[in-house]
């Protein structure tokens, strides 16, 4: 066997942010999954759906604004979405270009299904209401600082 120094701390696994980032979202990921599993949608279709249930009518762009993806990951969710009855496409009557997505009745419908889930997930985390708000404020704050361009 190979001798290999000790890491310094900078560099321990558990030591990176990025690390505790993407080892949480994994299990997030996998928490929701059965909760998911009962609406008949996968987590990132749940996201779509979560984005318009709070604002019906965005354009395509706007959506993968919102989502933080590109056309090419969102296009098959919304294809998926469509062909479950949940959403429809249509293009934009005033710019062409643009195409907007609406809900169905199914879509709206689906929305009472998913009320217990952030109970679930609160419920699971062990936190209270407030840990998860502060929380969620941080990780907003970080990504926010993230995407803007560097000076």
């Amino acid at each position: 066997m190979n001798y290999t120094p000790p890491s310094p701390p900078e560099l321990l696994l558990d030591n990176q942010l990025c690390f505790a980032l993407y080892s949480a979202s994994l299990a997030m990921t996998k928490l929701y999954k059965p909760l998911l599993d009962t609406l008949g949608l996968t987590y990132p279709q749940y996201l779509v759906m979560l984005a318009l249930w709070e604002r019906d009518g965005l354009t395509v762009s706007e959506l993968g604004e919102r989502l933080f993806l590109d056309s090419g990951t969102l296009t098959p969710l919304l294809k998926r979405l469509e062909a479950a009855g949940l959403l429809v496409r249509l293009r934009d009557v005033q710019d062409e270009r643009r195409v907007r997505i609406t809900l169905t009745g199914q879509g709206r419908a689906l929305r009472d299904g998913a009320q217990p889930i952030p109970h679930c997930v609160l419920a699971r985390t062990q936190c209270t209401p407030a840990d998860i708000g502060a929380l969620t404020a941080q990780l907003h704050a970080l990504r926010d600082r993230l995407v803007q361009p560097q000076a």
